[in-house]
């Protein structure tokens, strides 16, 4: 199956010149949903990882069935207090402004290898603060992987350090 052709584009979302990479067209097609974590895992399938974390929203989708096929953790992400009790975070800047991630503080523990997971590779910056986060927390990231890679924006440099696997890549 053609996962690519599951992924609805919406053009000037969320302001006009963005295209949008809907993925709720591919997870609602229980085949194609089941297909595309079964794919990632065989990309990714052959690296040491501890722990599977994920930054919100949907992240956490791919995140889930992965840790569990895996029989791994998984670790949520999240923006600014959305998380009970003590947190580790990370500020980064966006275009306009800046973000936070934050984790559980000893969700991640030293030495603890983490896979990073998320829905779409664009400018970098989510993945580059959720890296930077693991390593606060002590942990050491084996890798990255995304269902989607938007092409042409160069976020495979600012995450050079880390080996990175994408399901399939589509013009941003």
């Amino acid at each position: 199956m053609d996962l690519a052709n599951k992924v609805r584009l919406i053009k000037d979302f969320p302001k006009p010149g963005i295209n949008f990479r809907d993925i709720t067209t591919l997870l609602q097609d229980g085949e194609a949903f089941q297909q595309a974590v079964n794919d990632i895992l065989a990309l990714c399938g052959d690296w040491e990882v501890d722990l599977i974390a994920c930054p919100e929203s949907r992240g956490f989708v791919l995140g889930a069935p992965m840790a569990y096929a895996l029989g791994k953790g998984l670790v949520l992400l999240r923006k600014p207090g959305k998380l009970p009790g003590k947190t580790v975070r990370h500020e980064y800047n966006l275009e306009y402004g800046t973000d936070a991630l934050e984790v559980h503080e000893g969700a991640i523990l030293p030495g603890q290898r983490v896979l990073l997971v998320d829905d779409v590779l664009a400018t970098g910056g989510t993945m580059f603060a959720a890296a930077e986060l693991v390593k606060k927390s002590g942990g050491q990231v084996a890798g990255m992987v995304f269902l989607i890679e938007l092409v042409g924006l160069e976020a495979r440099q600012k995450l050079s350090e880390y080996p990175i696997v994408t399901l399939m890549q589509l013009e941003a």
